[in-house]
């Protein structure tokens, strides 16, 4: 049996409901780390920690503000996105788009405890996805 130490539950970060992180999407792959899951570490300076559901509303919003998650960049191993896709989204730019009323739906099972940390477990709640 293969031990894979970065995924062992035991080892894995909590996410916001105080449980084991889980995995946010493998198609695409997302996370900062590109591997599924909304881990953070000292070399993510955005704190990718939400797992956010992509919507048209979002991905506008996100654009407008200079971030264009649309477009693939190979040269970041980033495919583009669409509504409906998962993604770790940086907390900052969700937290923004929640004080404007434009935040995805997130899955608190795959969002880092961290996001705590500039969001409330309230307002994750508020948004979480149904799907």
């Amino acid at each position: 049996m293969d031990h894979d130490p970065i995924h062992s539950l035991s080892l894995m970060p909590s996410n916001v409901l105080g449980t084991p992180l889980q995995g946010c999407c493998n198609d695409p792959l997302t996370g900062f780390y590109r591997d599924g899951y909304c881990r953070t570490g000292p070399d993510d300076k955005g704190l990718h920690t939400v797992c956010a559901v992509m919507t048209a509303e979002f991905l506008a919003f996100s654009r407008a503000r200079g971030n264009d998650l649309t477009t693939p960049r190979p040269e970041y191993d980033f495919p583009g996105l669409k509504p409906g896709d998962k993604w770790c989204l940086c907390i900052g730019r969700w937290a923004e788009a929640l004080e404007l009323e434009k935040a995805p739906p997130v899955i608190l099972e795959s969002t880092h405890l961290h996001a705590l940390e500039f969001v409330s477990l309230e307002d994750l709640r508020a948004h979480e996805s149904l799907s």
